[in-house]
């Protein structure tokens, strides 16, 4: 029986859902492309992509096809088992770079806290006891389970759980003194994002990963990449870190790894492997035979060199329509004062004159969705794009259309 009510723009009131966002809940119906229908029939443009989730678009029915088929074969066997998907994916994962073993879950934030348990586990066993401590950025993001919440800095997301995990020391992102300074034989390991997500989208600098490679094999620490966000060609290469030179020995992925099926992945090198013994982790679900035949089948392409080139292209594009848009609002009540990212993932930042910058940040995602575009929000003030890789530069265009029409309904309100 239906509880809840839908008005005539899409929108659901009191769901029977917790709310995990603070805007409004549309209510989706179906995708194809790069676009999405509400209940009521009302179209947008997804400059979002589910979270940077679905890169390859909606309603492909060759996905559909591979899921299906496995389906009709077999669903679960737990990982007291494994399957041919399983283990064809695993294959493809770990020649990406120098790893040995992946250990598959369910989200990013499994991906993350499964690297943080074997960064702990390797300084136990390699270098023994007092090499505890875990490094995090300023602005980080890293999930909502206990662990990737502790090294994720930000107050209003830790305040209701804490106290959190012991042993978590945060840097200032992007500075390479205060990292010297702060590293030293108490760590166990290093987590970072090449590109934060929640943090406005800023990029890491070649100086900043050069020193974090450093002091890994300096201290030797175990350097963890989240590309859950910036990997699988997001940025225009297969992980966001050969965009800037950083050597991770670990790396999580997640999001659009198995094109919108619950997917992650921890990739890990022989120096962690090699240490691993039965029971030390494990899942019931992770890697499961539907979900890693449709990653298996996606791989061939986001791991293509040619669409990384395309991404990398298209993502300049978006970055010139972009910067033309600030260059239009770089004064008055709302202005546009920068533009980040890499590839396909981008950022504009928004500064107002006067009143809550969190309410205008809504307003302004509010009137982009009734213009028909869906974008997202990165940090305080920073409007997040980040559309499936797949989009072309006239869909570019009509989105970027559509964002302006939004912003000139919010800035007449001021």
């Amino acid at each position: 029986m239906k509880t809840w009510n839908l008005d005539r723009e899409g929108i659901v009131h009191e769901p029977p859902l917790p709310r995990q966002y603070g805007t409004e809940l549309l209510v989706l119906k179906e995708g194809k492309g790069v676009y999405l229908w509400d209940v009521q029939g009302n179209k947008y443009l997804d400059f979002g992509s589910g979270i940077a989730v679905n890169a390859l678009g909606y309603g492909r029915e060759d996905i559909a096809r591979i899921a299906s088929d496995q389906m009709r074969r077999i669903v679960h066997t737990s990982n007291l088992y494994t399957t041919e998907p399983t283990l064809t994916l695993a294959s493809k994962l770990i020649a990406s770079g120098p790893f040995q073993a992946v250990h598959f879950g369910n989200s990013g934030t499994e991906a993350n806290e499964t690297a943080l348990k074997y960064a702990r586990l390797y300084a136990r066993r390699k270098r023994g006891e007092g090499h505890h401590a875990l490094l995090t950025f300023s602005h980080a993001f890293h999930g909502r389970t206990l662990g990737a919440l502790s090294v994720t800095p930000t107050e209003t997301y830790r305040e209701p759980f804490e106290p959190l995990l012991p042993g978590v020391e945060v840097c200032p992102y992007n500075d390479v003194e205060a990292l010297k300074k702060t590293v030293n034989d108490r760590f166990a390991g290093i987590i970072v994002e090449v590109v934060q997500g929640e943090g406005g989208l800023e990029v890491m600098s070649r100086e900043f990963a050069q020193a974090l490679n450093e002091l890994r094999d300096t201290f030797d620490l175990v350097l963890i990449a989240d590309e859950v966000q910036t990997g699988l060609g997001r940025t225009g290469y297969l992980y966001a870190s050969e965009a800037v030179g950083l050597l991770p020995d670990i790396i999580t992925l997640a999001k659009p790894l198995a094109g919108g099926l619950p997917l992650s992945a921890t990739l890990i090198p022989e120096k962690i492997n090699s240490l691993l013994k039965v029971g030390d982790h494990g899942t019931t679900f992770g890697g499961g035979p539907v979900t890693t035949a449709v990653a298996s089948y996606l791989w061939d392409t986001v791991s293509n060199p040619d669409f990384h080139k395309e991404v990398r292209e298209k993502g300049e594009f978006l970055e010139a329509e972009l910067e033309s848009l600030r260059k239009e609002w770089s004064s008055g009540a709302l202005l546009l004062s920068r533009v980040r990212g890499l590839g396909l993932l981008r950022g504009l930042e928004v500064e107002v004159e006067k009143g809550d910058m969190g309410e205008w940040m809504k307003k302004i995602l509010q009137a982009a969705r009734k213009e028909g575009v869906l974008v997202l929000r990165s940090g305080k003030n920073v409007i997040r794009i980040a559309p499936p890789l797949v989009i072309s530069r006239e869909e570019i265009r009509e989105g970027i259309e559509k964002l302006r029409r939004a912003l000139q309904s919010v800035a007449s309100q001021m």
